[in-house]
């Protein structure tokens, strides 16, 4: 398998981590791809027509992308269940929330990346910010049982998501207001598969 990366995306990371929990890394070959919306040249196209990453070209099937796709097939190939019937529909919550803190995220960065100084517009930027901010105070209240219990795709993708905040957003601190938050990801973040994972 081949597996399309960009280190520093959070998304990306999510199927690394997955990779590395579920014993699978030796299993597919990186092949790295960069670019960003206004840049799609490096991306791999013939895989994913819209033009993101992570896609996962399988030797016997078409590729799969979205990180959600990648992530249950990669769960369900190797029987490690990242999504337990128990409780598959709050991890897949929780995935979700997660997966939308790192959209709001990466496009904040977008915003500046890929605009002209002149076109850039700050309340769109805070509107992303607000997501997030939302989203984090919604686990802060209401999931760290959860969090608390047996590895899933919640815990890895919610990892994810925190970790980015800190990479691409440091300076809106967002342990500030989310204490009981702060405390797990410091715990999760110790992780080999998240040690092994960290974007330079």
């Amino acid at each position: 398998m081949q597996l399309f990366h960009a280190a520093a995306s959070p998304f990306v990371r999510k199927v690394m981590v997955v990779l590395h929990e579920t014993a699978q890394l030796q299993d597919v070959e990186i092949v790295p791809a960069i670019g960003h919306p206004m840049a799609s040249s490096d991306m791999p196209l013939a895989h994913n027509p819209l033009g993101k990453i992570p896609a996962l070209q399988r030797p016997d099937g078409p590729a799969l992308y979205d990180s959600r796709v990648i992530c249950e097939f990669l769960s369900d190939r190797a029987g490690a269940q990242l999504y337990p019937a128990a409780r598959k529909w709050e991890a897949m919550t929780l995935e979700a929330t997660a997966d939308g803190i790192m959209d709001a995220a990466v496009l904040m960065v977008y915003e500046t990346r890929c605009r002209p100084d002149d076109m850039q517009f700050a309340p769109w930027v805070d509107a992303q910010w607000d997501k997030v901010a939302r989203a984090l105070d919604a686990v802060n209240a209401r999931w760290m049982s959860h969090l608390a219990g047996p590895l899933d795709i919640g815990h890895i993708a919610m990892g994810c998501a925190l970790s980015y905040l800190d990479f691409r957003h440091a300076d809106r601190d967002w342990r500030q207001h989310h204490r009981a938050l702060a405390a797990w990801e410091q715990t999760f973040a110790q992780r080999d598969s998240m040690q092994q994972t960290q974007p330079s």
